[in-house]
């Protein structure tokens, strides 16, 4: 799990060819009674949907089945990647399918099959032993202290602009849209990020004049529209030196664009947004970022958050493992269990008001980034220095994201936290 360029893979990640299935490997053969009794344990935790697994030897077991739900395909290739699952969990099972050892024709429904049935199984899918330990102190290394947040940033969101350009819309917004219908497949994913933008502006109640001050600012969406609504005097934070360049050339001379930690914040607004940075926060953090939303609003100020949640019934669980996204994707990060965060935003003196949840939206547009990073690889426009794994790692992630959204054991939300007068 130790990172390198993210453009080239990850060390773990050498090509080899996986084992043809049929004959029984002595791997296998010997530990047999052991491998199913894993798969009987996934029987029982799926609770709705099924799974249609064939074996590394060949043979067809199907697990679940004793309600609706998503229904999934999965061909074991070899029993390592079971070894993998219950030792290493999220992470494992996609290093497993890095190294060929299970294959679907669709993971999405797989993924969604897990997450409907994640109270259910517990612990079936969640790092175990030493492997849980060694990627929980990897995982603490890279907290999101002043430095570690740089780092963090950097890792994922200075790939550079051009490949972000390639799959995200015309708009550069990297954060769920909001359709007007989530099975939509005719509306313009433009058309909903705008629809998305629009309702945090109005959660925010800007007129001209008012001061707004966006707490991870991306690629500088949510203030073009800010302004186009608004007379308005607008300040954005990021830590990601190409976000910033792209920000400041698209707003010009009208938007202030400050490479700043958001707990080194000055002055006083009358309004703060935050869309999908809370994810990058870290729950040691949860405390720093809403004293720095407090200290920053002004008295009778409103903040607008959009955040990523996790269900209640399994934050402790996840929160005590390091799972594939916090690994291969979001070093430092950690979605939010909206009881503790709201408690902690209470603590500060914020009132917490008017949550929106649209899960289904995120999957949605989850599916169209997919469409459109796919489309690019096909017409050859990713440029050379990403390589295969790298095409792969992100194929998967965006699979591993919508699957989650769909079994709604992860959501995304909205929220107006208020500073009274």
């Amino acid at each position: 799990m130790n990172a390198v360029d993210p453009r080239r893979g990850r060390r773990a990640l050498s090509v080899r060819q996986p084992p043809r299935s049929g004959k029984p490997s002595r791997m296998g053969r010997a530990l047999g009674p052991l491998f199913h009794r894993l798969l009987d344990r996934i029987d029982r935790g799926l609770d709705q949907g099924s799974l249609d697994a064939i074996l590394p030897d060949g043979a067809r077991r199907m697990l679940g089945g004793r309600a609706p739900g998503p229904h999934c395909e999965v061909h074991l290739v070899h029993w390592r990647a079971l070894v993998r699952l219950a030792t290493g969990g999220s992470a494992g099972w996609y290093r497993a399918w890095a190294a060929g050892e299970w294959t679907s024709p669709d993971p999405v429904p797989l993924f969604d099959l897990f997450m409907t049935n994640a109270v259910a199984l517990g612990r079936v899918a969640r790092p175990n032993g030493p492997t849980r330990w060694i990627a929980r102190a990897i995982h603490w290394a890279r907290r999101n202290s002043r430095t570690g947040s740089r780092h963090n940033i950097a890792y994922h969101y200075d790939l550079g602009n051009d490949f972000y350009q390639l799959w995200l819309d015309e708009l550069m917004h990297y954060s769920s849209a909001l359709f007007s219908n989530p099975d939509s497949e005719s509306e313009d994913l433009e058309q909903a990020q705008r629809r998305k933008v629009d309702a945090i502006l109005d959660r925010l109640a800007l007129k001209d004049g008012d001061s707004l001050l966006e707490i991870g600012c991306g690629w500088g969406g949510l203030a073009e529209q800010a302004m186009e609504r608004h007379a308005i005097t607008y300040a954005g934070l990021t830590l990601s030196t190409e976000q910033a360049d792209y920000a400041r050339d698209r707003l010009g001379s009208g938007a202030q664009i400050c490479l700043t930690d958001y707990r080194d914040a000055q002055g006083q607004y009358d309004a703060v947004a935050s869309v999908e940075m809370v994810e990058a926060v870290g729950q040691r953090y949860w405390p720093a970022y809403l004293a720095a939303i407090h200290r920053l609003l002004k008295p009778g100020g409103r903040a607008a958050i959009q955040y990523i949640l996790i269900d209640d019934a399994i934050f402790d669980r996840y929160a005590r493992g390091a799972d594939f996204i916090q690994a291969y994707i979001f070093p430092g990060g950690m979605l939010m269990s909206e009881s503790r965060f709201r408690a902690l935003a209470e603590q500060q003196g914020l009132e917490w008001r008017d949550v929106h949840r649209f899960g289904q939206h995120y999957a949605q547009t989850l599916r169209r980034w997919r469409l459109r990073f796919d489309q690019a690889i096909e017409q050859g426009l990713l440029p050379a220095s990403f390589d295969q794994h790298f095409v792969a790692l992100w194929r998967y992630y965006l699979m591993y994201c919508e699957g989650g959204f769909r079994g709604g054991g992860i959501d995304v939300a909205q929220v107006t936290l208020v500073k009274p007068a």
